[in-house]
C-alpha cells in the first residue's frame, strides 16, 4: 500500500498546468479527491448532474462538498430531464448511448475547456475496457481540445481503495453496502452477479462505458 500511495502522489505531483477532476463520488473518485485536495484545496471538482442519479449519491456529494469545502461545479445537459424525455422519449431505455452523450459527454466537453490536465479515478481492474489504462495519457477530443489525462489509481485494486479510505476515516457512498459495485445513473445501474467484474451491472450489460472515456483519441 505504501508503494501504491507514493506512486499516486508522484503522478499527481508531476501533472502539468491548470487541472480539474471529474468526480462521480464513487469510492475510487473520493480516494483521488482526498489525495488531490492535499495538493490543491480549490481544485475544480466537476460533477455530471444528469438528473438521473440515486438520491444517496446526491446526499453523499452534498455532504462531502460541505465537509471538505469543495470547489464543486455541477455540469448539466442543455435540456432538463423532462425536456429531453418530452422530445425523445425515455432514452435510457431505448438508446442509452444517446442518453449518455446528451447528459454526460456534451456537458463534459464544455466543462473541460480551459484546463490542461484532467484527473480521473479510473482503475485497470474495473472492467475489460480499462485493462490497458496508463497513468498518464494525452487525449484529443472532437472539439479540438487536447488534455493530459491522469489516473493516479490506475493500478490499485479494490481492496487498496477501501484500505486508503478506511485509513483516512472517509465514509463510503452508502449504496456500496447494498451490493452495488459501480454506481452511475439509477435507471442504468444494477448489482452485478457473483463473479462478474465491477462494471457488469451498468446499462443492463449493453455496454461498459458511458462515452466520457471513449469520445477522445489517445495520442500514442
Amino acid at each position: 500500500m505504501a508503494d501504491l500511495l507514493q506512486s499516486a502522489k508522484e503522478i499527481i505531483g508531476r501533472a502539468p498546468g491548470r487541472a480539474c477532476f471529474t468526480c462521480s463520488f464513487q469510492a475510487e473518485d473520493v480516494a483521488v479527491l482526498h489525495l488531490l485536495l492535499q495538493k490543491d484545496s480549490r481544485i475544480p471538482v466537476l460533477f455530471l448532474e444528469t438528473g438521473y442519479h440515486f438520491p444517496e449519491t446526491y446526499a453523499y456529494r452534498d455532504q462531502l462538498a460541505r465537509d471538505w469545502n469543495l470547489n464543486l461545479i455541477n455540469m448539466q445537459a442543455a435540456q432538463t430531464v423532462p425536456e429531453q424525455e418530452s422530445a425523445f422519449g425515455i432514452l435510457h431505455q431505448t438508446d442509452p448511448s444517446r442518453c449518455c452523450h446528451l447528459r454526460k459527454v456534451e456537458p463534459l466537453l464544455e466543462g473541460l475547456s480551459g484546463y490542461e490536465t484532467w484527473f480521473t479515478g479510473l482503475r485497470r481492474e474495473q472492467s475489460p475496457s480499462r485493462a490497458n489504462l496508463q497513468p498518464e495519457e494525452s487525449h484529443r477530443f472532437p472539439n479540438g481540445l487536447t488534455l493530459h489525462k491522469v489516473s493516479p489509481l490506475y493500478d490499485w485494486k479494490w481492496q487498496d481503495v477501501l484500505a486508503y479510505l478506511t485509513a483516512n476515516d472517509v465514509p463510503l457512498l452508502p449504496l456500496y453496502e447494498q451490493g452495488y459495485t459501480s454506481i452511475g445513473c439509477a435507471p442504468c445501474t444494477a448489482k452485478p452477479a457473483p463473479g462478474e467484474h465491477a462494471r457488469a451491472g451498468r446499462w443492463g450489460g449493453q455496454k461498459l462505458e458511458c462515452g466520457l472515456h471513449t469520445v477522445s483519441e489517445k495520442d500514442e
